[in-house]
């Protein structure tokens, strides 16, 4: 018969080369995790300028070829030697807009158009929630939008998430004729406000507290932008001005 101390020192044998075993298969397996993340961020960019249907090479590929990534400030300056993909979203979301680092991704299309596609971040019912808010060249005009959330409920809030919500996005204005700023207001189709249609989409029937916080996280996370928008106006179209 064993003694307690041999089973004692079998365990921990055990539980030591388990635990080596488990480090070695988590390092070893990290690289390809990084890989995963980038591809899933990459996909939900480009959803935003409508690609839908792409493999994982073709999204690659297209995000390699079109893609132009920027860090500006709110000042419209873009700042040299910043990775936007190594930001922390959540972190500069919730600093002064004057101290944040604002990630930004220009997306080429087939006509030679620029897209500006801003990166987005904030809280729901029971979790963050985020997203990609594509501009048009005009910087006023959404040409789309994609978003997702890590825990809201099935069925109402998560509905942020599905074609039917990100739908009404399309063509909505972000400025009034003043070009002062409006945003694009997430409200119940029964609320009455002085925002215009072109201003305005549905928000979730069920989900109140989704569609505010989707509400508050694009007037947010789109304001900041609008120096280096302007910047960016005056230099592409210097006749409207």
């Amino acid at each position: 018969m064993h003694s307690n101390r041999y089973t004692f020192m079998y365990a921990a044998a055990i539980s030591v080369l388990t635990a080596i075993i488990l480090a070695f298969l988590s390092e070893s397996l990290k690289p390809a995790q990084q890989a995963n993340i980038i591809l899933d961020k990459q996909i939900n960019i480009l959803r935003s300028v409508r690609i839908t249907e792409a493999s994982p090479e073709q999204v690659r590929a297209l995000f390699q070829e079109r893609v132009r990534k920027v860090v500006v400030n709110s000042k419209g300056e873009e700042l040299s030697g910043e990775d936007p993909d190594a930001l922390v979203l959540k972190d500069e979301v919730n600093k002064p807009a004057a101290e944040r680092k604002l990630p930004l991704y220009v997306y080429k299309g087939d006509d030679g158009r620029q897209y500006y596609i801003i990166p987005t971040y904030g809280v729901g019912l029971w979790g963050p929630i985020w997203g990609y808010v594509a501009l048009e060249d005009d910087f006023n005009t959404v040409y789309g939008a994609t978003f997702d959330h890590k825990s809201e409920t099935p069925g109402l809030g998560a509905e942020i998430a599905e074609a039917e919500f990100q739908a009404q996005f399309p063509g909505k204005k972000i400025l009034a004729e003043d070009n002062s700023f409006v945003s694009v207001r997430v409200v119940k189709p029964t609320e009455k406000t002085d925002f215009s249609d072109e201003h305005r989409v549905d928000g979730i029937s069920g989900g109140t507290i989704t569609s505010r916080g989707t509400d508050a996280m694009l007037k947010n996370c789109i304001e900041p932008y609008l120096a280096y928008f302007q910047r960016q106006k005056q230099s592409l179209h210097p006749a409207g001005n």
